[in-house]
């Protein structure tokens, strides 16, 4: 018979285990189930440390960890499969050094899925076998949680992927149809190269053809008679498959040491036809599987464009300026937002309007999370399609650079060196950018060397002028200034290119700043969209009959 104090004892401990059992089964997040196991367990037992490891990839690998110092946790090793004959030998090792006294495993219903290990008790009394069935009870009701969140784990893993290889997917058809569209090698070379460099951030490269006998460099970072030299030393012209770092160091050292890293061949019906070299990637990341598929099919699609602009050079000289045109006008149409999220304190609107000759202007908005939004507007040097290839490559450059979580100052710095280092045609950008925050109405902006925002306050102007030196000149020698605004409601925030205040009259009048900056306070009360259509009729009015000689863009902030 069970005795009262036994009775009551065990109705606690089903009550405990049916609580704990609804606590980590309401929740998918693995940090929050561990946790909870851990804490369950050492609270039950008056455990003074412990710690859960959990199978990942085949490897025990520490999840968390309690009272456990960081010179102990140091000394763990990821354990291989548990049917290897030292799984119980190490775990005991490390639980000899930690001074740890129990573990036990968490098992679903086909495979370990890892183990917790606790601590001394309090009461320095030893876990007895009562201790260690009920630990084993816990495990049990914690296996399924443990199992669901690796699963969702996987599944989130795969979904990435899956979403990496779509928007690669995607990326891949549109180069296509704009590989399709150039009429020169050198151009198909600028955008083959853009597109790794604005995926892989990539500073050093080099772009190789083959034509027979004869080696041409499209494209290179690296000493030209140097590179064709080692090529036809160690016949690299030969291989049929990426070479990787490894196999660079063993196949062919003097390449290793140009600092190159990855080799893809560009092939055509299983003929090399050229190479691309890579060098290291500034965030210091291999070059993955999935990466060298890219940058392969990005590389197939380069020689098939090359080899189809070889056999019908004659006609397509023909059509080379409006292809050029057309095709700027779609990079340039392409790479501007075609909506804008919501926002709880800001209206924004904004306009572009292409000149004939299609300019470099641009302009973007890039959630950061559900309160920071990027905004910036740029104005590129020349016209055409170099100009518009640039845009492109500053949009490649911002949207993976604001994924780093970088410091606003310290990334424009960053962009800067990258442009600088791949503009090789006296290019240069005007940019202004700033990060919206939607929770305290605030902007932080750096202004690099771009036409001031104008910040109207109760029909007063303030200028967004802190920054530094204008984009693609020359490496960041002098750091870029920052400055953090608090906006007010009824604040308006006028961002534009110099389209606006250079647009002529037919007696070659420029609207000028001064202009634009009395139809801003005049105007600056209305809605975001009335006062872009005003300042655009303004414009249009005043340059009637004139040649519209450079892109017109304008962005409009009003504060809620």
């Amino acid at each position: 018979m069970i005795n009262d104090t036994d009775s009551l004892k065990l109705k606690r401990n089903l009550t405990a285990l049916v609580e704990f059992s609804r606590i980590i089964n309401s929740s998918l997040d693995m940090e929050f189930i561990l946790n909870n196991i851990l804490l369950t367990c050492m609270g039950k037992f008056l455990a003074t440390k412990g710690l859960v490891a959990i199978k990942v990839d085949g490897l025990l690998k520490l999840k968390v960890s309690k009272g456990l110092s960081k010179e102990i946790l140091e000394t763990w090793r990821e354990i291989g499969p548990d049917s290897e004959p030292d799984f119980d030998s190490a775990i005991k090792n490390f639980m000899e050094k930690a001074k740890l006294q129990t573990y036990e495993r968490i098992n679903s219903s086909d495979r370990c899925l890892g183990i917790i290990c606790l601590g001394e008790k309090l009461n320095k009394t030893p876990y007895t076998e009562d201790d260690q069935e009920f630990l084993k009870t816990i495990l049990n009701i914690s296996a399924t949680a443990v199992q669901n969140s690796l699963v969702v784990d996987e599944l989130k893993k795969v979904n990435r992927e899956l979403d990496s290889r779509i928007n690669r997917l995607n990326s891949l058809f549109e180069l296509s149809k704009e590989f399709g569209l150039f009429s020169e090698s050198t151009k198909v070379a600028k955008l083959l190269v853009y597109s790794v460099i604005g995926q892989f951030l990539v500073s050093k490269f080099a772009v190789v053809l083959f034509n027979g006998e004869s080696t041409q460099i499209l494209e290179s970072k690296y000493k030209t008679n140097d590179l064709i030299s080692i090529i036809r030393k160690y016949n690299i012209f030969q291989i049929k498959a990426s070479e990787n770092r490894e196999l660079i160091k063993e196949k062919y050292p003097e390449v290793e040491r140009f600092g190159i890293e990855l080799i893809v061949p560009m092939q055509l019906q299983g003929q090399t036809k050229g190479l691309i070299f890579l060098g290291k990637r500034i965030n210091n990341m291999d070059y993955s599987g999935s990466d060298v598929e890219f940058i392969y099919s990005v590389g197939s699609l380069a020689i098939i464009s090359l080899e189809n602009k070889r056999l019908f050079k004659e006609e397509l000289e023909k059509q080379k300026m409006e292809e050029e045109l057309e095709l700027a006008k779609e990079i340039q149409k392409n790479l501007l937002p075609r909506s804008f999220p919501k926002f709880n304190n800001f209206e924004i609107a904004a306009t572009n309007i292409s000149s004939r000759q299609v300019g470099g202007d641009y302009y973007d908005i890039i959630k950061f999370d559900d309160r920071s939004f990027a905004v910036a507007i740029a104005d590129v040097s020349g016209k055409g399609v170099p100009a518009a290839l640039l845009m492109a490559n500053i949009q490649a450059f911002l949207k993976t650079i604001c994924r780093q979580g970088m410091k606003i100052d310290k990334a424009t710095e960053l962009i800067n060196d990258l442009l600088s280092e791949n503009i090789t045609d006296g290019r240069f950008i005007t940019f202004f950018w700033g990060i919206l925050n939607d929770e305290e109405s605030s902007i932080q902006y750096v202004n690099a060397g771009h036409n001031p925002p104008l910040l109207i306050r109760n029909g007063k102007i303030q200028k967004l002028e802190k920054g530094g030196m204008i984009l693609g000149v020359m490496k960041t020698t002098t750091p870029y200034l920052t400055e953090k605004v608090q906006l007010q409601a009824g604040d308006a925030l006028l961002m534009f290119t110099d389209g606006i205040t250079e647009a002529m009259d037919t007696n070659r009048n420029e609207f000028s700043d001064e202009r634009l900056e009395q139809l801003a306070v005049k105007l600056y009360k209305k809605s975001a969209p009335d006062i872009i259509s005003s300042i655009q009729s303004e414009v249009q009015n005043f340059s009637k009959g004139a040649v519209q000689s450079d892109d017109i863009t304008l962005m409009v902030i009003k504060v809620k």
